[in-house]
């Protein structure tokens, strides 16, 4: 064909498609009559356009980068809303086009015919495509109509993103990688895998923004918003436009949930997006000035991001002039007024008054209302205003109907740390109440501190007063006396009355363990005044200060101090001294360089630290909180286990314990422990396990990663099918034998077997990294299959997570 035939036939073909009265076939696709570049098909009402596109903004008709999409008609910009083929573009020299076979399948292929996309065959018998006025391609057969609506980073009116409950598998929004690159890129939004009543906004595995959990159950919850439109007329840009109103839907039923939305009647172009750089924003398009404005975004302030004020810690929306972190009702910073006041909020808040040990005689739950309810809960049926052992509970949600999953009155309970909580405006979308747990509050008062209770704290305060004074005067005269006589020599005290035999295990009455006693002047000295890091005498140390107000921490602190008195290895860091003068109870350690343990793997002191605690010291102790926050690295990467508050001390024959104090850190600590209080060395093997796949994955063990609850069933799926390969991090890929690194994920997954008679002790696990193993068994069913979140009311002990109550300068522990 000749130059003059080619533009004549390209004329003729563009005024097909785009002149105003078009044929029935402008918004079809028929069985042959594919679609090649520079043709469009158009929807009935001119808004949206299929056809090929090249995102770096050079001649449409250019093969190289070519994608199938679909993107607003009218309007300068190019503004596309999907793409089908976002990792496969047309490249090569050849033209590519798209297709409808007589089977109903819609194909894409380059030309040379190797096809880059397709949808699955509807039906046998002849049919059409057809681009509806709402962007939805349909294809009509004889069979019925099969909607394609599988979204990229656009959500346009009248879309669904669903998540299906039977799979927990459903449709995301996933960012472009670039303005000009349509492939997947780092952000996505999504219904929770692992609860699905709150929507998600991720970077990879790591969750950037959280909505509240939706409070509805097998009914259309709808609610609206209404936001102000850029101006309507390009030659008047201060002319006001109608407000575009935005209504929600969540139903639920018994096959999936989903959400959608509508606008207002007169509503411009309007869209909701996943941008490149991580926002979910809602764009209007702006006639006057001829581009996308945005009418709101998401998270729209920083404390609103995912965790931000740590934990106890919630960004007030509501405040002024801008949102900012605030503690929860009975908590303060955990660094401090004056740190939290310059912005260091990632360390969270704690309780100011500990939760009693048992029993609910001395607490009870305070209203918070107006709240977005924090992450990690878990659904139960029933109300749990009375269940001692969850810190905090939700109002019931209630539904009708009926449904295979049974009873329709639930509630929402959180057993461990409240995360990424916020206050919101008074009846605003996504406020619910929340149900805290302090002590010292009386449940069946809503949650006020009862006139009695006020009694028996003001008699005995009044009453000390006249005490108190009378011994200051005393106290001074002696203070004068003593405070010389300190000075003059170098001193050393014991640990009397802070411990008892039954706490050491040993049958006997204790004797006081001595240990080098340091002032509080020398420290401050040493450390500047900061009581920090600093040099004691020739020896560079850090100072773990404990908290004048934790209860919790003064047994933490008796307990280490015992513990690490009787043990002396090489990779357990070395306690140099202490300070108990007055309130302060200071610990003196080495200084370890290189802080918590980052990515260290093949490494076999960390594990002889252990098995020295398990089997080689003259005692067998059980460490209780083994993480990565707890293991230090000196200057030459060696690990140390740090951190014996929590440890137990066993007798020769004894194989477990049971406890009614429940500490630790969820994720790390073993079921049966957490559970029924039942601990043994093989508790510090699962907390192994955990760690050992946290740093072979470079996953926290919290995360909902691909889909799954946590790290653990992440894990064992992929092992299951073959792929366990794909577990390891690609930090270590270079640097790490293949066989190593997939014995060790082996040996991790035996580590956290439901049953403790299944899992290894330590020698075998030191002797297995040691020298390898090629007979290891399959793993068992692991703990967290056993559990459901069903059995919380079985709990019968308050369970206290592993809280900051104990700074540790430049060691970031628990």
């Amino acid at each position: 064909m000749d130059r003059s035939a080619l533009a004549c036939s390209v004329t003729a073909l563009i005024l097909v498609i785009f002149l105003p009265s078009r044929t029935a076939t402008d918004d079809q696709l028929v069985p042959g009559k594919p679609l090649s570049p520079g043709a469009a098909i158009v929807s009935g009402d001119g808004a949206f356009a299929l056809g090929f596109f090249n995102p770096s903004n050079s001649s449409a008709t250019t093969p190289a980068r070519l994608y199938l999409g679909i993107w607003y008609n009218g309007i300068p910009e190019l503004t596309v809303v999907w793409v089908a083929n976002r990792e496969t573009p047309s490249t090569n020299s050849s033209v590519p086009t798209l297709s409808l076979t007589n089977t109903s399948s819609l194909v894409l292929s380059d030309g040379s015919r190797d096809v880059l996309w397709t949808t699955a065959d509807v039906a046998a018998a002849p049919a059409t495509a057809v681009l509806l006025n709402s962007r939805n391609l349909v294809v009509r057969s004889a069979n019925g109509t099969t909607l394609f609506d599988h979204p990229t980073d656009t959500f346009l009116p009248g879309m669904k993103i669903r998540m299906r409950h039977r799979t927990r598998a459903g449709e995301r929004l996933v960012s472009w990688k670039a303005p000009g690159d349509p492939s997947p890129g780092r952000f996505s939004l999504g219904c929770d895998p692992a609860t699905s009543l709150q929507v998600f906004l991720w970077d990879g595995a790591r969750p950037v923004a959280r909505t509240s959990p939706w409070n509805g159950y097998l009914v259309k919850t709808e609610s609206s918003r209404r936001y102000q439109q850029p101006p309507a007329d390009a030659n008047n840009a201060s002319a006001s436009a109608d407000d575009v109103v935005v209504y929600v839907a969540v139903v639920d039923n018994d096959e999936e949930i989903y959400f959608t939305y509508t606008l207002s009647e007169g509503a411009g172009r309007t869209r909701y997006v996943v941008t490149y750089s991580g926002q979910y924003q809602l764009q209007s398009w702006s006639v006057a000035s001829s581009a996308w404005a945005a009418l709101a975004n998401w998270p729209s302030a920083e404390c609103s991001r995912y965790g931000h004020c740590g934990p106890y810690g919630y960004c007030d929306e509501t405040a002024a002039p801008s949102p900012t972190c605030v503690c929860l009702q009975g908590f303060e910073p955990v660094a401090g007024a004056q740190e939290w006041e310059n912005g260091e909020f990632s360390a969270g808040c704690r309780r100011k008054e500990a939760l009693p040990a048992a029993g609910c005689s001395d607490g009870g739950f305070m209203a918070l209302p107006d709240m977005k309810l924090p992450d990690g809960f878990a659904v139960v049926p029933g109300n749990r205003s009375r269940n001692c052992s969850c810190v905090a509970y939700a109002a019931n949600l209630q539904g009708s109907g009926s449904s295979p999953r049974g009873d329709l009155t639930w509630c929402l309970v959180w057993a461990g740390e409240l995360v990424d909580a916020g206050k919101v405006s008074a009846a605003g979308l996504g406020s619910d109440t929340l149900y805290l747990r302090l002590a010292g509050l009386d449940a069946a008062h809503g949650g006020r501190r009862t006139k009695g209770t006020a009694v028996k704290i003001a008699l005995p305060v009044l009453g000390s007063t006249f005490a108190i004074l009378t011994c200051v005067f005393l106290a001074w005269l002696k203070l004068r006396g003593t405070k010389n006589r300190e000075k003059r020599k170098q001193k050393k005290i014991t640990l009397a009355g802070m411990s008892i035999s039954y706490e050491l295990g040993e049958g006997k009455p204790s004797h006081d363990h001595e240990f080098p006693f340091v002032r509080f002047e020398e420290i401050a000295i040493a450390t500047h005044n900061s009581l920090k890091r600093g040099m004691l005498g020739s020896q560079e140390v850090v100072v773990k200060k404990l908290s004048r107000d934790s209860q919790q921490g003064i047994k933490e602190f008796k307990n280490e101090v015992i513990i690490i008195a009787k043990l002396q290895h090489r990779n357990l860091v070395r306690l140099l001294g202490y300070c108990g003068e007055g309130d302060e109870k200071l610990l003196i350690y080495e200084y370890l360089p290189n802080k918590i343990l980052d990515a260290t793997i093949f490494d076999d002191s960390r594990k002889m630290g252990l098995l020295y605690l398990h089997q080689d010291s003259r005692l067998t102790i059980i460490h209780r909180d083994l993480k990565a926050g707890n293991v230090l690295l000196d200057e030459e990467m060696k690990p140390k286990i740090a951190d014996f508050g929590m440890a137990r001390i066993f007798g020769d024959n004894q194989q477990n314990a049971n406890t009614q104090r429940v500490v630790g850190t969820y994720g790390y600590m073993v079921p049966e422990y957490a559970m029924e209080g039942v601990f043994s060395t093989k508790s510090d093997i699962y907390s192994f396990g955990v760690l050992l796949l946290e740093v072979v994955t470079g996953i926290r063990r919290s995360s909902s990663t691909m889909g799954f609850p946590n790290l653990i069933i992440y894990a064992w799926n992929m092992w299951r099918e073959g792929k366990t390969k794909e577990l390891v991090d690609s930090s270590i890929n270079d640097t790490s034998s293949p066989d190593e690194v997939l014995l060790c994920i082996h040996l991790a997954l035996l580590c956290v077997q439901e049953n403790p008679d299944d899992r290894p002790i330590m020698s075998a696990i030191v002797f297995i990294l040691e020298n390898g193993s090629t007979a290891l068994p399959a793993p068992n069913r692991l703990a967290y299959f056993g559990r459901r979140s069903a059995e919380l009311e079985q709990i019968g002990v308050d369970i206290q997570n592993s809280v900051n109550s104990v700074t540790l300068t430049e060691i970031k522990g628990r």
